[in-house]
C-alpha cells in the first residue's frame, strides 16, 4: 500500500484539500493519504469551513477530517510527503532523521513542471477567492500525482 502525506501549517486549509482531492482521485484498497499541519495551532479541529464548503463545491467531501500536527514518525508511515510551502518544507525536512527522511519531501507544485510558483499560497486571511484559487492549483499537482501512482 503507497501512503502520501499532506502538510501546510495548521492543517486546516490547505493540506485538508489536498488530502480530500487526492483520495478521490485514488482507490481506497491501495493508496492511504492523509494531512497533517507543522503547527500546533488547530490540533483536534475540522477543516476551516471555508475548505469545506470550496471542497464540497468540487464534490469533495473534507468534513470528517480532523487536524493533527505532523510527527517524526510520519517519515516512517508515510512514502510521500507534499509540503505547501517553502516554510512547510523547511519545518518538516527539519525534523528528518537522515537522508532518506528527507528525500520523501516535496514541495506538491514541483509536481506542476509548468508552475510559476513552487509555493501554494495560504488562503487563511483571504477571501473565498483565495480558497478556489488553492482548490485549482492543489487539484492540477494532484491530478499529476494520482496519474504517476496509478501506472
Amino acid at each position: 500500500m503507497t501512503s502520501i502525506l499532506m502538510v501546510c501549517l495548521g492543517n486546516i486549509c490547505r493540506s485538508p484539500m489536498a488530502e480530500g482531492i487526492l483520495k478521490s482521485k485514488l482507490p481506497t484498497k491501495d493508496f492511504i493519504v492523509d494531512s497533517a499541519g507543522t503547527a500546533s495551532y488547530h490540533v483536534g479541529e475540522k477543516p476551516d469551513i471555508r475548505s469545506v464548503e470550496t471542497a464540497l463545491n468540487h464534490g469533495v467531501n473534507i468534513t470528517s477530517q480532523r487536524s493533527r500536527q505532523f510527527k517524526v514518525e510520519d517519515f516512517d508511515l508515510f512514502d510521500f510527503i507534499y509540503v505547501m510551502d517553502y516554510s512547510n518544507y523547511d519545518n518538516v525536512v527539519h525534523l528528518a532523521r537522515n537522508e532518506d527522511d528527507k528525500a520523501k519531501v516535496k514541495l506538491i507544485l514541483e509536481e506542476l513542471k509548468s508552475s510559476l510558483t513552487l509555493e501554494v499560497p495560504d488562503p487563511y486571511y483571504g477571501g473565498e477567492k483565495g480558497f478556489k484559487n488553492v482548490y485549482i492549483m492543489l487539484d492540477k499537482a494532484c491530478n499529476v500525482i494520482a496519474k504517476r501512482l496509478l501506472k
